[in-house]
């Protein structure tokens, strides 16, 4: 395997219109912690995690996802990641530098293969956490997020050939072939995913629940709020987790989760799942069935910040 300079997930940045609904609705009902803000930027925290934070919301006139954020193990693995991503030919937005951000740290950013903004840090400050407690239904810290391509098989080879993510799973029908791979920068099942869909785009993004009894708690709290909810309460095959996923206000899908898998990476081996055998989509049989309205849901608006990085 070709050495891993990605260790994890940071954060996910989003861009919306309606700042304040949004801030209200991941403070307030989702269960994040605003930390800082600045100049309509918002950081929101898990308590449960050492990341400085793990959403980032901007005011911006159009919604779009401005980033997705992933720790390296140390500065030399940021000069070693840009200095490859150069001679392989890969757009950086900047080069290596100090952050600004919560926390502060040394990371670049550049753009894959469908024009998101990726960013990867290091020696990032820990943000003091505490340990959730039983019954409490909020998130512990980011599982993952998954992304939309038109082209998901080009996206899957960009992140293995530069990054060095490893395919654990993939989802696939017999009439469509491969629908969603499943990747590791980790022994966790997946930080990322890439779904086949009409554009680029957010699918959804992930938070992990203390527990069975907290994520139920948590999805039970979204649904008597009147929340859009888009599928669930179930049990994914691939991954082994669970799943609510709703609609936040501007349309992007959040999932509580919990006991995603961990894998030993010595002896692992992708395995396909065809989820046209309910089972393979929902272990448990308790969620609503996967339709092409639950499908469309996911593809999200195309995403306006291809090849366009964020103000900031």
């Amino acid at each position: 395997m070709t050495e891993r300079l990605i260790t994890h997930l940071r954060h996910v940045d989003l861009a919306v219109p309606d700042f304040d609904k949004q801030r209200e609705f991941y403070t307030t009902l989702w269960g994040l912690t605003q930390v800082a803000e600045d100049d309509g930027i918002a950081f929101l925290a898990a308590e449960g995690s050492p990341e400085q934070y793990i959403v980032r919301l901007r005011r911006d006139s159009e919604k779009r996802l401005d980033l997705i954020s992933y720790g390296a193990r140390d500065r030399a693995a940021v000069d070693a990641l840009a200095a490859q991503l150069a001679t392989d030919g890969v757009r950086l937005v900047h080069e290596p530098r100090d952050l600004d951000t919560p926390g502060g740290g040394y990371g670049l950013r550049f753009f894959d293969v469908d024009g998101r903004t990726i960013e990867v840090s290091a020696e990032v400050a820990e943000r003091r956490h505490r340990k959730i407690e039983e019954r409490e239904s909020i998130p512990v810290r980011l599982s993952h997020v998954v992304v939309n391509s038109a082209n998901p098989e080009a996206t899957r080879t960009f992140y293995e050939k530069h990054l060095a993510f490893g395919l654990t799973d993939s989802l696939t029908l017999p009439h469509m072939g491969d629908l969603m791979y499943f990747m590791r920068c980790s022994p966790q099942h997946h930080s990322l995913a890439i779904a086949r869909g009409p554009h680029t785009s957010l699918h959804h993004v992930s938070f992990e629940m203390r527990g069975l009894d907290e994520y139920m708690r948590g999805s039970g709290r979204l649904l008597r709020a009147g929340t859009h909810k888009v599928w669930g309460p179930g049990r994914h095959m691939a991954g082994d987790n669970t799943f609510s996923y709703f609609l936040d206000p501007h349309g992007n899908t959040v999932e509580y989760t919990t006991e995603l898998e961990l894998l030993d990476e010595d002896i692992w081996h992708p395995s396909q799942y065809d989820v046209s055998q309910p089972e393979n989509q929902d272990q448990w049989g308790t969620a609503n069935p996967f339709s092409e309205l639950v499908a469309k849901e996911s593809f999200n608006d195309v995403d306006r910040g291809c090849f366009v990085a964020p103000p900031v």
